[in-house]
């Protein structure tokens, strides 16, 4: 890959310089031969190679030809190696003369070594079951060893001269039957370890028909100094108290590869409550950035001592820079970092996680789709240098002749423009590499801050006095108060050397007054204020110190979103996980995409139930982290004058909607009394979710209603609005979702929470005896159909039609509104001189009334009043349809906008909506002329 020079986009390289057709014409039917590695396997197995059927070797396959050989008087552990030799013989041809996709070769391996370890499980079993008496757990049932591959066995990723890195884990200690005679009784432990060594001799040893695989146990907990096997209990106290950051990379591609049979009774899932809590945190976890460039400094150093005196060993395509492992540390930190909170991200292959990441905004689309043909690029060149002796070799081939024959097998006409291709691949993926762990920016520093937050990271903690010499006046003194601070005194001294680098770099950005961003000096101040006060209570959460350490941008929209307003700041207290939402500086010129965030729930839903996580309490929290993380994009994008209060009020409304559509969905499926696969109801929504003008934090007044003459319906849907409004309302650890609110259903709180369609269309109607109440009819201007049947949507817009322009007596309709506005301004007093933007005399409630009566009194006459298009399009209507005088209508609709757009911001500042009425005074006159002109 490259990227274009004056845009420094990707530029996706012709994919038949990737993989090159079958009739490409340099697919040679005898470029295999050239590799020494098939040439000894075609004189030494000329007899065997037509055992093997014709095409990719799958699992089946190998089956049948590891039987024909054991029938040929072969003992497992060479029948293995014999076929391990066909299946390599095989691949090469596959790979190098009819161009096979990547996965034909990764699959085969791996299924190679999945049935190795299985066969050779079950031989061990046999022989120590006849010595000892089987393995028995407490309850007595046969206890189980699961055979645990790591790394590209566990991803299904295996090359052609992989070692397999396992672990061994055995469910539960105990002791052997013992024989029938009652002797052989041995631990559990130790049958196992006898078990892992007759496995390690079939598989791993070397004999005159090769090996299998090369096996390596250093993965293991404790190492090469750790027992051969260990039990489930034991492993689970090691990642608890001892697991390393790395050791999380490691795990992330485990799966349990044999006994198949513990793998399709399922037993094997119990592995899954250990392992996924070890790799997946709770909360983003950006702790572990360091921990994988302390890993990968690590194999670059290694790399360089090997390459040291050998110029040659410089070309390795896994390790060197801009390697295939670049990619895969890649992928596996933005995994490590996000899987928590987002399941869908768990897979244990590359190229299956590149695109995710990319859905899930990560890594651009265009990035993931070049970091994936670079990695199926450098794994067909390592292929093809291994195919050569069988050396588990990543380097490539010092000889002219060798380094020809890879450029040809990969369809170039020479080494040149293969090479040349080599280098924009690497040079590619090394970029995104630094990139990743380099940081999204550059931080302003000066003379104390080191450069990037790879170097802020490490080194030696800055002193807290010489910090505070560097600190502007009035931030200082904030500062100067951490100095006996309990929380402070009491971190660890990387934690506090990490905390102190924040500051340096809020001090920076407090003297960095660039032209044109918009923030002034005060505004400035007022946001190093708030975050101190936010981290200060947050400090003990180390891993939000370093997502702010590794991401200067992030820490930079942090402090910029918090010198606007003071109600971000009690946001991000009660949600600190959201501020990830920051590090992507495209987020601020995005809208909320109801279509795309339903999608995403239900794909992060299907993960979970993927690994048996799908409880309702993590549903519960999966809902609220992802409410909260939309709503707090929106809060940034509002903050930054990206949207109008409009548009906060449609997105948030279309939030609501969307929640309310997905918990419906998720609480009906999981109905224990449901009698259909799909619920017939619908969800009326009134007040600000009826007129799509909800605010932040804003309660939701709903009503629910079915249609389904099911006997048991009654109590089914019952049971699923109950349980509903538990879902929206109950505080879990990630918090809640809304307040709930359905006084408005029919009888209010003495009614049903919800009832028959029909019953809901006659009390609106004012059919039968039991009728709604004027103040009902004027919440019915506000409201619509949510989510639910949509064949319920057109009946309830025919009730409102029905209900709104009913006929009514003016006088009485008048004198009933004005009675229920003064209720209300007796519940609301406003004392003092201030004028209350909202209710006030002359205020945004006068404003509402004044828009209700119009809608009921002639929206008979007036078909284009019924429409439920916000207030201020009401107003406007009215006026063109003669029903205001020339004006009125459109001031007072200007005066809404204004009083609503002062309101929105003092509450953004958690200032007093009560203003001095000398700032409002044009406002207050339209409403008053409006009132007036509407009820004299």
């Amino acid at each position: 890959m490259t990227r274009d020079p004056g845009t420094g986009s990707v530029i996706a390289r012709d994919p038949l310089l990737t993989h090159p057709p079958s009739d490409s014409p340099f697919a040679d039917p005898v470029l295999a031969s050239h590799s020494r590695f098939v040439q000894r396997l075609r004189r030494r197995y000329a007899a065997e190679l037509p055992v093997l059927p014709a095409g990719g070797p799958r699992r089946a396959a190998m089956q049948a030809t590891l039987a024909q050989l054991q029938a040929q008087g072969h003992g497992l552990g060479a029948a293995l190696r014999i076929l391990r030799q066909l299946v390599m013989e095989r691949l090469v041809v596959l790979d190098c003369e009819q161009q096979s996709e990547l996965a034909v070769v990764t699959s085969a391996v791996t299924e190679l070594a999945e049935l190795a370890l299985d066969q050779a499980l079950l031989q061990a079993e046999r022989e120590l079951d006849e010595r000892h008496g089987a393995p028995r757990t407490a309850d007595g049932r046969r206890a189980q060893l699961w055979v645990i591959g790591m790394g590209k066995l566990g991803a299904r990723e295996l090359n052609v001269s992989s070692d397999i890195d396992l672990i061994y884990i055995y469910d539960q200690d105990g002791e052997t039957a013992g024989t029938a005679d009652g002797r052989g009784r041995i631990s559990n432990h130790e049958y196992f370890a006898r078990a892992i060594k007759t496995v390690y001799a079939l598989v791993g040893d070397t004999t005159e028909h090769g090996f299998v695989f090369r096996v390596d146990l250093a993965l293991r907990p404790h190492g090469n100094s750790g027992p051969a096997a260990i039990s489930l209990s034991a492993l689970e106290d090691y990642l608890q108290v001892q697991g390393r950051e790395w050791e999380r990379f490691a795990w992330l591609k485990s799966r349990v590869v044999a006994p198949r049979r513990c793998i399709e009774e399922g037993s094997a899932h119990e592995l899954r409550g250990v392992v996924l809590p070890f790799v997946f945190r709770r909360y983003l976890d950006y702790n572990v950035f360091e921990a994988l460039r302390t890993l990968h400094r690590q194999i670059r150093e290694h790399a360089a001592r090997r390459a040291a005196g050998h110029p040659e060993r410089a070309n390795d395509v896994k390790l060197s820079r801009g390697g295939i492992r670049e990619i895969e540390f890649t992928v596996q930190l933005l995994q490590v970092v996000r899987g928590g909170q987002f399941p869908e991200l768990r897979t244990r292959s590359t190229l299956d996680a590149l695109p995710r990441l990319a859905r899930a905004g990560l890594m651009p689309q265009a990035t993931a789709e070049a970091l994936a043909q670079a990695y199926v690029f450098l794994r067909r060149v390592e292929h093809r240098i291994q195919y050569l002796d069988d050396q588990q070799t990543h380097v490539l081939p010092s000889g002219d002749e060798d380094l020809a024959w890879i450029a040809q097998t990969l369809g170039y006409a020479s080494c040149c423009p293969f090479l040349s291709e080599l280098d924009q691949h690497r040079e590619f993926v090394a970029q995104e590499f630094d990139i990743l762990l380099g940081g999204d920016a550059k931080p302003a520093c000066t003379g104390g801050c080191k450069k990037g937050p790879a170097s802020a990271a490490g080194g030696n903690a800055p002193d807290f006095d010489a910090v505070l010499e560097r600190l502007p006046a009035d931030f200082r003194q904030r500062i100067e108060a951490w100095r006996d601070h309990p929380r402070i005194s009491g971190l660890r001294d990387e934690s506090r050397g990490r905390l102190l680098r924040l500051v340096q770099r809020t001090a920076d950005w407090l003297r960095d007054e660039r032209p044109g961003e918009g923030i002034d000096a005060a505004h400035r101040l007022q946001g190093a204020l708030r975050w101190t006060d936010w981290v200060e209570t947050l400090v003990r959460r180390e891993s939000y110190l370093a997502l702010l350490l590794e991401r200067p941008a992030t820490h930079e929209r942090l402090l910029r979103l918090l010198g606007a307003a003071r109600w971000p700041a009690r946001y991000l207290l009660r949600h600190p996980g959201v501020i990830d939402e920051l590090a992507a500086a495209s987020m601020l010129a995005e809208r909320f995409a109801p279509e795309s965030f339903e999608r995403e729930l239900e794909e992060r839903r299907r993960s979970l139930a993927i690994t048996g996580e799908d409880d309702e309490e993590e549903l519960l929290n999966l809902l609220r982290r992802a409410h909260h993380a939309e709503t707090f994009r929106t809060l940034a994008r509002d903050v930054e004058g990206r949207l109008t209060v409009e548009q906060v009020a449609d997105d948030l409304s279309a939030l609501a909607d969307t929640m309310l559509r997905v918990t419906a969905r998720w609480c009906w499926q999981r109905l224990k009394n449901a009698h259909r696969d799909d619920p017939q109801y619908a969800i009326i929504g009134y007040g600000k979710l009826g007129g799509k003008e909800l605010g932040y934090g804003s309660d939701l007044d709903i009503v629910f209603v079915y249609e389904d003459e099911d006997e048991r319906a009654p109590e089914a849907y019952a049971a699923f609005v109950r349980k509903m409004i538990n879902w929206l309302t109950v505080k879990t650890r990630e918090g809640d979702l809304f307040e709930i609110d359905t006084a408005l259903r029919p009888n209010g709180s003495s009614g049903l929470l919800i009832t028959s369609f029909d019953a809901y269309a006659n009390y609106q109607k004012g059919r039968g005896s039991n009728t709604a109440w004027t103040w009902e009819h004027q919440a019915m201007t506000r409201a619509r159909f949510v989510v639910g049947l949509q064949a319920l949507q057109p009946r309830f817009d025919a009730v409102r039609s029905a209900v709104v322009t009913s006929p009514r007596d003016a006088a009485a309709l008048r004198s009933e509104i004005v009675a229920m506005r003064e209720k209300v301004r007796a519940a609301h007093p406003v004392r003092g001189e201030k004028f209350d933007l909202k209710h006030s005399t002359g205020g945004m409630v006068d404003a509402e009334f004044a828009v209700q009566y119009l809608v009921l009194a002639h929206s008979a006459q007036h078909a284009g009043l019924i429409d439920n298009v916000g207030n201020i399009a009401l107003l406007q209507r009215a006026e063109a349809a003669g029903l205001l005088p020339a004006g009125v209508g459109r001031a007072a609709a200007d005066a809404y906008r204004e009083l609503r757009h002062l309101q929105h911001r003092a509450r953004l500042d958690e200032a007093p909506t009560q203003v001095d009425a000398t700032e409002v005074a044009v406002e207050r006159d339209a409403v008053l002329a409006l009132w007036h002109a509407v009820f004299g």
